[in-house]
């Protein structure tokens, strides 16, 4: 029986082919090492992200109080200045002593 061009691999074609196999092993764990990372990394930009969108709410909603009793103090001033302006203007608030 002839096996022609077809060879058994040798020793030697083993030996080569267990060093590739294991860089590829030693890339695919490395790429899976930074994968992990990366997605750790992202995982907390999400968590800084939803913490910081939070407070920005919270930001927001005190700016909106603050607008408030911004426009609650200026009325409550207006009315004070128009209520002493009617009183010092009024005749009857104004008393001179007699003497």
């Amino acid at each position: 029986m002839c096996y022609g061009s077809e060879r058994l691999p040798s020793k030697d074609d083993i030996v080569e082919i267990r060093p590739v196999q294991n860089e590829n092993t030693v890339v695919v764990e490395n790429l899976r090492d930074r994968l992990a990372e990366t997605e750790a990394r992202l995982e907390r930009a999400r968590a800084r992200e939803a913490e910081l969108s939070r407070r920005l709410e919270e930001m927001k909603k005190f700016v909106l109080v603050m607008e408030i009793l911004e426009t609650y103090l200026r009325r409550r001033y207006r009315e004070q200045q128009d209520h002493l302006v009617q009183l010092y203007s009024s005749p009857s608030s104004v008393s001179v002593p007699s003497k």
